[in-house]
């Protein structure tokens, strides 16, 4: 039983010291210094960096986790679960009918920019300063022309759009009664629920019939059809 959840220079200063000439003055010889004590040699200091730390061995990566098997569907219950939007996401069927639906949204969308780049170019000619009247007063009705059209270019491709979804969504309905129908008679249910996560707060996992579903619907819609008897010319008889 479990609940149901349907969604980042050393910049070194050299501080170049001018040698500056000693002149020699013609003066008597000095004494010799005295001798003078070499300063005593400085050990030079020990770094403070700490020795690298030896290498480790790589972790052993953990085991994959296991895919948790399916939760066997509760015998005796008469009632069960599915989601149609996961249903319609990963059978072959509905991600088709996503390919077509996209194609379609992505060539409307090219065409509607193709009009907008060439309405751009019109708006930014009628702002040059050496433009005539003449030439104004066409570039605004070629303006003006290219806007509505644009707008009517923007209603349509949003209508057929929604006409295709909506032939895709009815034909895979179509399609898909028959097999949630045979799999509730095989089971002997009363009763098949749309489940999402707005509407069920919790139901036992067993009792979600979505992965049979579509594994179910992938093999019906990908067998391959009977092939054609073959139709007689009635010419040649």
């Amino acid at each position: 039983m479990k609940a149901f959840t349907v969604v980042a220079a050393l910049s070194i200063g050299l501080l170049t010291v001018p040698a500056f000439a000693q002149t020699t003055q013609q003066k008597p010889p000095a004494k010799p210094p005295a001798t003078q004590t070499p300063p005593a040699t400085q050990t030079p200091p020990v770094s403070q960096t700490p020795p690298a730390a030896p290498a480790q061995k790589p972790a052993t990566p953990a085991p994959a986790a296991q895919p948790v098997p399916p939760k066997p569907f509760p015998e005796g219950a008469k009632i069960a679960y599915c989601s149609l939007q996961l249903v319609f996401q990963s059978s072959k069927e509905g991600q088709a009918s996503l390919v077509r639906s996209q194609g379609m949204r992505e060539r409307k969308t090219k065409d509607l920019q193709d009009k907008n780049t060439l309405l751009e170019a019109n708006q930014r000619k009628i702002q040059s300063p050496t433009i005539d009247d003449g030439a104004r007063a066409v570039l605004e009705k070629e303006i003006a022309r290219q806007t509505t059209e644009i707008q009517r270019m923007q209603q349509d491709a949003q209508n057929e759009v929604q006409e295709l979804e909506t032939e895709l969504r009815d034909a895979f309905s179509r399609k898909l009664f028959p097999i949630v129908n045979q799999l509730a008679i095989e089971k002997g249910l009363h009763m098949i629920l749309v489940a999402e996560s707005q509407i069920v707060y919790w139901a036992d996992a067993g009792l979600d019939l979505t992965q049979e579903i579509v594994k179910r619907f992938d093999a019906a819609t990908l067998a391959k059809p009977p092939a054609k008897a073959p139709v007689s010319d009635p010419a040649a008889r």
